[in-house]
């Protein structure tokens, strides 16, 4: 059985010859730089050129032999950058950072001294807007032929050459995340309470935007696709952050737009990132259509990893899950990560519908030797029991 086999059973929740595995198919499953290249120092492996596949949380491309080592079934295709995306810029009156404004206007600033990741620190929309600003806004092309240069050859190699499963990558974030960005999070939130038609607006403007990107894309690739991504968060570590009646009244009906699109161009599946606290909300987003579940964030309430295979397993991927990463992953021993993964396998994998992944990226402070003890904890326990 190779790879894309492997995968393809786990998605059609079924049991294969072992639980298959990602590790840098996405932003939300590689590792920050500092933590890759303590990780290859301590396997001795040589030294690379880093490469970063997602500037703001600095987390890198995987390298093939880290991925062979760690018996990875599945890689990433993501767009290219547009022709007019922004570079690092810096400047005088921020002498302390490192900052840029990407291509949507939003800024973001990291600092040179200890910095590990960007932080937003200009919102572009930002304050007393009304719909006729949204229109004047300079959105950026979700069409730009540059985005798509290459993407069939990468993908068909893939499949052809390293036999494993392909994910493609979206435009960005989800549309509720980047209403946030562009807002900033007061506005935002106070947008959902007393200018919902104002957020409406926007949420339309964003969603708009992304089917012309999938259109696009799925022409060139939805017939070859396993997986597309796409993500919105919207929990915190003890809740959602905003209602589930605002959630069905607002975000609910464009989700539902948003995937049955999707949906109408490939028989892919549709991968859903959301950290944080979302059960109130599962059952809305299996309604809508999504496939997989990302990054299952086990410690925050209510996301149990027994409760959600025994609840949603049926209708749901779980894609990550693996380790518990807030406190055992980075704080941890080796063995209590090793116990912490096995129990993960435990709850998560019996009757397929599981990919093997941490909980969101591998952050700059977890130990080389506990990145190890999750694919030694794995390899020990890699089939179905």
């Amino acid at each position: 059985m190779n790879s894309r086999e492997r995968i393809q059973l786990a998605l059609d929740h079924k049991e294969a010859d072992r639980i298959p595995v990602d590790l840098g198919a996405t932003v939300m499953t590689s590792l920050h730089k500092v933590a890759y290249r303590n990780l290859r120092r301590h396997m001795q492996l040589p030294e690379v050129d880093i490469r970063l596949a997602d500037t703001v949380q600095q987390l890198v491309y995987v390298d093939k032999d880290v991925r062979d080592l760690f018996h990875v079934d599945v890689q990433g295709v993501n767009p290219r950058p547009s022709t007019v995306s922004a570079k690092i810029q810096i400047k005088d009156e921020m002498p302390a950072y490192t900052h840029f404004y990407d291509e949507w206007g939003i800024g973001w600033k990291m600092p040179k001294d200890g910095g590990f990741y960007f932080d937003v620190f200009h919102h572009p929309l930002r304050g007393d807007l009304n719909n006729a600003d949204l229109d004047r806004y300079p959105w950026p092309d979700p069409t730009d032929p540059a985005r798509f240069v290459g993407m069939r050859e990468r993908a068909q190699r893939i499949i052809d050459v390293d036999r494993e499963a392909v994910i493609i990558g979206g435009l960005c974030a989800g549309f509720v995340e980047m209403a946030g960005w562009l807002r900033g999070y007061q506005d935002y939130l106070i947008d959902f309470a007393v200018n919902p038609s104002f957020m409406e607006c926007l949420f339309d403007k964003l969603l708009e935007l992304k089917m012309a990107y999938w259109d696009k894309m799925l022409a060139e690739v939805g017939d070859i696709a396993d997986a597309v991504l796409e993500s919105d968060d919207m929990g915190s570590q003890i809740d959602m952050l905003f209602s589930p009646a605002m959630y069905r009244r607002l975000v609910k009906p464009r989700h539902k737009l948003l995937y049955d699109f999707i949906k109408s161009r490939t028989k892919a599946k549709i991968f859903f990132h959301s950290c944080g606290a979302i059960r109130k909300v599962l059952p809305d987003l299996i309604e809508v259509g999504i496939d997989i579940l990302n990054p299952v964030q086990v410690s925050a309430t209510g996301m149990d990893s027994a409760h959600l295979k025994r609840d949603f397993g049926k209708d749901l991927t779980f894609w990550g899950g693996g380790v518990e990463t807030q406190q055992v992953l980075s704080r941890g021993t080796v063995q209590e990560v090793k116990d912490d993964v096995h129990r993960r396998i435990d709850d998560l994998a019996p009757g397929g519908g599981f990919v093997f992944a941490t909980i969101h990226a591998i952050q700059a402070n977890v130990p080389p030797e506990n990145v190890l003890a999750v694919w030694e904890a794995l390899r020990q326990y890699d089939r179905y029991q």
